[in-house]
């Protein structure tokens, strides 16, 4: 059990708690930051339970632009500051940090290991956010937020 909190529930509660506070930045109100932050910690889940990939990190992405497009649609908001909010994440800084570590280090095979290796994660969350994104507009283009009921006046 340990291990299973150490491993999987730990790491998603701060991928939740880094994504609600990026809520601020995004503008993002009431029960939106908690619908970032779980969509933050759905994808940091794939990410982990795929295997920490590059392929994990697309999965992960389209993961979260799926749900980012359910809840934009539930919630009648913008599906891109879900989208945005969740996916940071996943973001390589650390990779980037390294690679110019090596790099001004002298170190070329392990700069140009990890330049390909941040690119790559970069890339598979880039089309994963949006093949999903895509996939799920073309296929619900139908879906239509429900209309809202009129308030009679009442004179």
């Amino acid at each position: 059990m340990e291990a299973v909190f150490g491993n999987y529930i730990l790491p998603c509660l701060c991928a939740f708690v880094a994504c609600v506070g990026f809520t601020l930045i995004f503008n993002i109100h009431g029960l939106g930051k908690l619908i970032a932050g779980f969509g933050g910690a759905l994808g940091w889940l794939v990410y982990l339970l795929a295997g920490s990939t590059i392929f994990a990190a697309f999965l992960a992405a389209a993961a979260i632009g799926v749900f980012a497009e359910v809840m934009g649609r539930v919630r009648r908001c913008p599906v891109t500051g879900y989208l945005l909010v969740a996916l940071l994440p996943l973001v390589p800084g650390g990779g980037i940090y390294y690679a110019m570590r090596y790099c001004v280090a002298g170190d070329t095979g392990r700069f140009l290991s990890t330049l390909l290796h941040t690119f790559g994660m970069a890339a598979a969350l880039a089309v994963g956010a949006m093949l999903a994104s895509s996939l799920f507009r073309a296929v619900f283009s139908r879906l239509r937020p429900l209309p809202q009921k009129s308030k009679q006046r009442r004179n």
